[in-house]
């Protein structure tokens, strides 16, 4: 396991956002977390990558605690993520969004920053290649000096991925990266993230709204309701589960579709319910 929530609880005055929560993500997988909104599924990925800290329980990365280390700590070691809403330097061109994702493998100390030594014109040119490769593997090759405000909504969704990916991570937390997305940018979307599991061995933990993607790219399905794991298994398993269906369409609903393993609800009614 890379990695692993136990008995996670998060409580915000009387609300309890995460209750008990147990999570496990492995090497080299595409591990989806869906669930209504309010389902935890966004403060679950704020505990993980230190925004929040549990009131109770432990994340492991690796085996290691890392519950409690500050946001850029667990950066260091391996965790990524992107946003809901895309957070990047609207102002500064693509490349040097993606080189200030670098910044933390840089080398090199603040004198040979004020005087330019070899190893500061060393370690920069290193950093603006691996940057434009990661342009290039993103599909955002000629778009080095474009500001980044400038770019379509699907290249600033990329673009945020990428200066993700200059983390080096081990783990890749993607919150709803295909939200707002036409069809066409879904699934350049799926593809991407697929690649990054196959060609990269990147582990890759997803929140996402969209069934069709959580259906086709995911390994894995946690389902949260109410800060509780509801149900957990493959996507065809989760998508007939009838608590699954309760938390998306209602008890009344859910009792109304008779034999629900054989009357589960379509990818695009989940998907509805769950936007």
């Amino acid at each position: 396991m890379l990695l692993e929530a136990r008995k996670v609880t998060k409580r915000f005055g009387g609300v309890v956002a995460l209750h008990d929560l147990d999570l496990q993500v492995e090497e080299q997988t595409i591990h989806s977390i869906i669930g209504p909104n309010g389902a935890g599924k966004t403060t679950f990925f704020n505990c993980v990558t230190g925004f929040l800290v549990p009131d109770e329980g432990e994340i492991l990365l690796d085996g290691q605690p890392i519950t409690g280390l500050r946001p850029d700590q667990i950066a260091r070691l391996g965790i990524a993520r992107t946003y809901q809403t895309i957070r990047l330097f609207r102002f500064l061109t693509v490349l040097d969004n993606v080189l200030i994702g670098l910044h933390p493998h840089v080398h090199y100390g603040v004198l040979d920053a004020v005087i330019r030594s070899r190893r500061y014109h060393r370690s920069e040119r290193a950093a603006e290649r691996e940057a434009r490769e990661l342009l290039r593997y993103l599909g955002l090759a000629g778009k080095e000096f474009v500001v980044a405000n400038n770019l379509s909504y699907g290249d600033q969704r990329r673009l945020e991925i990428a200066r993700a990916l200059a983390l080096r991570p081990r783990l890749l937390l993607l919150d709803e990266p295909t939200a707002g997305m036409n069809p066409y940018e879904t699934g350049q979307m799926i593809t991407l993230i697929r690649r990054l599991r196959d060609e990269r061995g990147m582990t890759i933990l997803l929140i996402e709204h969209d069934m069709k993607v959580v259906m086709n790219i995911s390994d894995l399905v946690t389902v949260l309701d109410f800060g509780e794991k509801i149900a957990e298994g493959k996507p065809a398993e989760v998508q007939a589960n009838p608590l699954v269906i309760e938390a998306y369409l209602g008890r009344g609903a859910a009792s109304g579709l008779g034999t629900i393993a054989a009357q589960a609800p379509s990818d695009e009614s989940m998907s509805d319910a769950g936007s």
